[in-house]
């Protein structure tokens, strides 16, 4: 019963999107106050019921209901109640049905939220975050729907959840990335809007830039907890292998990223509209595109759901009407952007147009390695791999030059820059960050190499030219407000964001050149030593877990050479134990590595247990990695730069001040023009 409760309000659900797509935009066209009125209790209506439907879903999963096809494939009687629960978005349909929720929370929240915007300007909105809903509901009811049951003889008991899925990862990465990738639909139902209605203009830049900031920080955190989820859990020590999934989640941030900057200069200057619109429009078919190569069954990954080829042709049909459809749209408006003013190269806008081809161009190379294998695939070229060596060999250099001009933007002046100033703001961060990064390697005892010395000094660039802006602006303002108060959050958000981007170069730099490990085979008693310190193998033990058996390592870690301890001898007393797992799961008799971490600021000290090779030998494998923490502390950092910038007060004062005009003559003066009229 709770299942055809949860398949019904999934119905309804679709029915609410449907009519939440025609209604209030056909009411905007038609001038029908009570039409345009429908937007937002529809949207609440559809929230309402697609979560009742995946709350009917969860239940089910809670309940071991095995006569669910969804429920019987992908849990077990045996699994713990957390991961039963998160094993509701742990396959294809349940994700669609997670995805489908965090849009109507996204299509609720525009509805809250927008009270101070125009009515009209909603309405729009909403409608083409309906028509967005309506695709993924088709695609769940007819091609991927979780409720179907298995009659009249259901198994007795679930086949169980993948064992890479039985992690907190699990539980908390997808929900994340998913709230960035169908954020972005928020930006791109207001450029559609826009486009409706025949502007685009400092107004409207303003009101994205909240939701923009706000979908570019989940998806920033979803992609480095899966990234944290991979090193831990896959038991081989990476954190990112340029996976195509894992580009897929790359893009769609890479193109964010570039719009958070445009959209700055569409609000201040006026300047990159049509740019801004193409860009809102890109990162979140770069969103659906992710859906696709991982939902589609046209590559083979850890992280993807779906092997059945059909339903990938209806994600690419719907791919193909959204962005097909918004282009066409684009060129149709195109001729009512108007012109936009002039700049100086040597500004903040150059600044920002820079930052801005750069990410392009790393996506288009991200994209291009993504997708060309499957291309030459279809087209018979043969079987083409396209790994590491050719996004590293493209990546970091791009890298590279995006740090350093980031640095330098971000100080420059809106309009023009003079070069005496210019002179005076590099100088000294371009002396001291080559020393500072010579000094470091130094005195943490590394060779000078190249690639090290260049990301390092990258990274202090950026980090010294920031901090210099941050004094430079707290000490000349406008502001009647002293020191660092005069800072805006927006400011301060980018400053976050910005050293955010230096901790993660930092991190990246340091753990790729200066990791040691070794893969080896130990018997226990037998030690090893990696980077000063000493892995004694202790024992092996069996342990129990809730689903599966484990053959648990015991490793004693020490500091070679301390309190009179030495190669040879590791007698004196451990800092701290490793117990690294081997599992089997009991279900399905899946083997699954379970890593061990000493995880710190400066260093983790990691351990793998390997494959039994017979006379109490194992196959073990040890590493020690400088500074890996600072990537996820970097992007960390990252993030909550790009909330804080969402809360900035300027967005919250996007409400109309004049007397709100009549419906008939919001559809003839676009009430964006009216806004950025009283505000200027």
């Amino acid at each position: 019963m709770v299942a055809e409760l949860g398949h019904f309000a999934l119905i309804l659900a679709f029915c609410l999107a449907f009519a939440q797509a025609l209604i209030p935009l056909a009411g905007t066209l038609t001038n029908k106050p009570l039409w345009i009125g429908t937007a937002r209790p529809l949207s609440c209506g559809q929230f309402v019921f697609v979560a009742i439907s995946f709350g009917c879903l969860v239940t089910a999963f809670v309940q071991d209901d095995f006569s669910l096809a969804y429920v019987a494939n992908n849990s077990n009687s045996l699994l713990p109640y957390y991961y039963k629960v998160s094993a509701v978005w742990g396959a294809h349909e349940g994700s669609l049905l997670l995805w489908a929720l965090i849009l109507a929370g996204w299509t609720l929240a525009v509805a809250m939220f927008s009270r101070s915007l125009p009515a009209d300007m909603v309405a729009r909105v909403l409608s083409v975050m309906g028509m967005i809903a309506v695709g993924f509901y088709l695609f769940m009811l007819f091609t991927s729907n979780p409720f179907e049951r298995l009659l009249p003889f259901p198994p007795m008991d679930g086949k169980d959840l993948n064992p890479l899925l039985q992690d907190i990862g699990l539980i908390i990465h997808p929900p994340m990335l998913y709230m960035g990738y169908v954020g972005f639909s928020v930006a791109f139902s207001f450029a559609i809007a826009a486009l409706l209605a025949g502007r685009m203009d400092s107004a409207w830049a303003r009101w994205t830039r909240p939701w923009t900031n706000a979908a570019w920080s989940f998806l920033t955190v979803g992609i480095f907890l899966g990234s944290w989820w991979a090193y831990y859990e896959l038991g081989w020590g990476g954190w990112w292998f340029w996976d195509p999934v894992e580009n897929a989640s790359l893009m769609p941030w890479l193109a964010g990223t570039a719009l958070i900057h445009s959209l700055a200069v569409s609000e201040k200057r006026g300047l990159f509209r049509s740019w801004t619109l193409l860009l809102a429009i890109l990162a979140f078919s770069l969103s659906l595109l992710g859906t696709f190569l991982v939902r589609s069954g046209v590559l083979t990954s850890v992280h993807a759901f779906a092997t059945d080829p059909t339903r990938g042709v209806f994600i690419l049909a719907f791919l193909g009407v959204v962005i097909g459809g918004s282009l066409l749209l684009f060129a149709l408006r195109s001729s009512t952007l108007g012109a936009t003013a002039s700049f100086s190269w040597l500004s903040r806008e150059a600044g920002i147009l820079l930052n801005n081809v750069l990410l392009v161009v790393t996506l288009a190379m991200v994209l291009l390695g993504t997708l060309y294998p499957l291309v030459a695939d279809v087209l018979g070229w043969g079987k083409i791999s396209v790994g590491p060596p050719y996004f590293n060999f493209f990546f970091v250099p791009l890298g590279l030059l995006l740090v350093l001009a980031m640095g330098v933007g971000a100080s420059l002046q809106w309009k023009r820059q003079g070069t005496n100033r210019l002179r005076s703001l590099v100088k000294a961060p371009l002396l001291l960050s080559p020393a500072l990064a010579v000094l470091w390697l130094l005195l943490a005892g590394w060779s000078l190499k190249i690639a090290a010395l260049l990301g390092l000094t990258a990274a202090l660039w950026l980090t010294l030219i920031t901090l210099q802006d941050v004094w430079k602006k707290s000490q000349h303002s406008h502001s009647r407000r002293v020191g660092l108060g005069r800072l805006n959050k927006s400011y301060w958000g980018m400053v976050i964001a910005h050293l955010g981007i230096a901790v993660l170069a930092i991190g990246i730099t340091l753990t790729s050149n200066y990791s040691d490990q070794r893969d080896v085979r130990l018997v226990i008693g037998e030690h090893i030593e990696v980077a000063g310190y000493g892995f004694l193998f202790h024992s092996v033990e069996q342990v129990r877990g809730p689903n599966y058996i484990a053959q648990q390592g015991r490793f004693d870690v020490f500091v070679v050479g301390a309190e009179g301890g030495d190669g040879a001898n590791l007698a004196i007393k451990p800092f701290t134990h490793l117990a690294p797992e081997k599992r089997r799961y009991l279900a399905t008799g899946n083997m699954m590595t379970e890593a061990d971490i000493d995880g710190g600021l400066f260093r983790d000290l990691y351990v793998a247990l390997g494959e039994p090779l017979g006379d109490g030998a194992w196959s073990v494998r040890v590493y020690v990695k400088p500074y890996i923490r600072w990537i996820w502390l970097g992007a960390m950092m990252i993030a909550l730069g790009g909330v804080i910038a969402a809360f900035d007060k300027r967005y919250r004062k996007t409400r109309v001040d004049v007397k709100q005009p009549s419906v008939s003559q919001q559809s003839e003066a676009s009430p964006i023009l009216a806004v950025a009229k009283k505000e200027s």
